[in-house]
């Protein structure tokens, strides 16, 4: 058996463990190197010629150099490159039968083929420019744009040197690579979507072995410690993480939390009665994770958190049932966005919805919905249509007043990893529908 193949049975093997509540296994890193590479192969052959396609362009011009990559460049390289060389420049040119593709650099690049001998031509951007004037392309897109950072990777030192090589007569020919760009970073495959639900629940077993007697021992934990155990275990098992932890507590004298998610709170002792929240997410096999969630901290004596906490956390849960019924293909973020918080009003819920796409970077390419600053719509990225087959961090909060703490507003945290089918949202991973209980009480 092909050992791409045998890889793959291993990661799709995994969640059967489920029922044992084993955490999956963690590839080696010549494994993972074989799925990536495998699954580039798949994304180029397939992707590549529908979204060129459906965005009208023949020629894509993804330029970059080392150590100042391009986004989409990054997520082009074969696995075993950890930056481009020197100056890499990759081509695709669709003649409308077949979507050909060459690096113009000293290497052959993985996949894409060598197409420039600097003993042939000394100049890089001249021999781009002979590629370009022997197919003579009618549209031809860069990575520039005012609107998506991630498909804005093409530098002016770039652009320059592309458009001083280029004959005068084609240079107006080059426009924004907005959906090129967007698409290809945001879409998942079928191979990825069949081992993303693995990936998410590798790092949801990490989030919890965290909010458990493992991590915190109340009375001295701070949530700056566990933030740090978190890093810690997450390189423990060699894997990444793509951000810093954020860790938090709320508690029944502490007063309301306001809305402002601009800094975090200063450091706290985790105690017994506090409800504490985690953000946290890993990088792994080139996919991000992006979940928080929320475990209370029993007090002596106590088996259950209180009700009102337990009915708070069933608000947010509905708060994500209305914005999940609002995705729709072709809808944009800020109509799904107006839609989830017009339904959430109806039921008499204060939500504050802020959700983003998730994959090759943990706040992706694609629509966004709400910021927590931004509720009446996000201009330009809100205005993105939503895709099929998209990853996406389902991320909100409710504030319920809360009876046992004085009728204390709480905002309930939630986020969790989900897949848009083109019909429905599943989540990559179930989601929390109860407070984990520390310690806990099984």
């Amino acid at each position: 058996m092909p050992a791409v193949r045998l890889v793959l049975l291993i990661l799709l093997a995994a969640p059967l463990a489920r029922a044992q509540a084993e955490r999956p296994g963690v590839l080696s890193m010549r494994e993972r190197a074989e799925v990536r590479d495998a699954w580039l192969q798949d994304r180029l052959d397939t992707l590549v010629p529908a979204l060129m396609r459906r965005a009208g362009v023949d020629l894509w011009i993804v330029s970059g150099r080392e150590y100042n990559e391009d986004p989409v460049l990054e997520t082009m390289l074969p696995a075993t490159w950890q930056s481009a060389r020197r100056r890499t420049v990759l081509v695709f040119h669709d003649d409308g039968e077949r979507v050909e593709r060459m690096a113009v650099a000293r290497y052959d690049v993985g996949p894409f083929p060598r197409a420039w001998d600097p003993e042939i031509q000394p100049d890089q951007w001249a021999r781009v420019a002979e590629i370009v004037a022997e197919r003579d392309p009618q549209v031809i897109a860069v990575n520039r744009s005012a609107t998506f950072a991630l498909a804005d990777g093409m530098t002016d030192t770039e652009v320059d040197g592309l458009i001083t090589a280029l004959p005068e007569r084609v240079r107006s020919r080059i426009v924004p690579a907005d959906a090129l760009a967007v698409g290809w970073l945001e879409a998942r495959t079928a191979a990825e979507l069949a081992v993303y639900p693995t990936v998410v629940r590798l790092a949801r077993s990490i989030l919890h072995e965290g909010l458990s007697e493992a991590a915190i021992t109340p009375g001295v934990t701070t949530t700056d410690d566990l933030a740090w155990w978190y890093r810690d275990r997450v390189r423990s098992l060699g894997l990444d993480a793509w951000f810093h932890p954020g860790v938090s507590v709320q508690r029944a004298e502490a007063g309301e939390r306001d809305g402002d998610f601009s800094s975090r709170d200063a450091t706290s002792v985790i105690r017994p009665g506090d409800l504490v929240w985690v953000d946290f997410g890993i990088e792994y096999l080139g996919l991000h994770t992006d979940t928080q969630q929320m475990a209370y901290v029993l007090r002596p004596g106590e088996t259950a958190a209180p009700r009102g906490l337990v009915d708070g956390l069933a608000a947010a849960n509905r708060v994500q049932d209305h914005l999940t019924r609002a995705f729709a293909t072709g809808r944009t973020g800020n109509e799904i966005l107006a839609s989830a918080l017009a339904a959430s009003d109806a039921d008499g819920l204060d939500a504050t919805i802020y959700t983003h796409p998730i994959g090759f970077h943990g706040h992706g390419a694609g629509p966004t919905i709400g910021l927590w600053d931004q509720q009446g719509g996000v201009p330009g990225r809100g205005d993105y249509p939503l895709y099929a087959s998209t990853a996406h961090s389902i991320e909100l909060n409710a504030a319920v007043a809360v009876p046992e703490w004085g009728g204390q507003r709480v905002r309930f945290m939630l986020e969790e990893d989900a897949v848009f089918d083109g019909e429905a949202v599943t989540y990559l991973d179930g989601r929390q529908t109860a407070l984990l209980l520390i310690p806990r009480t099984e």
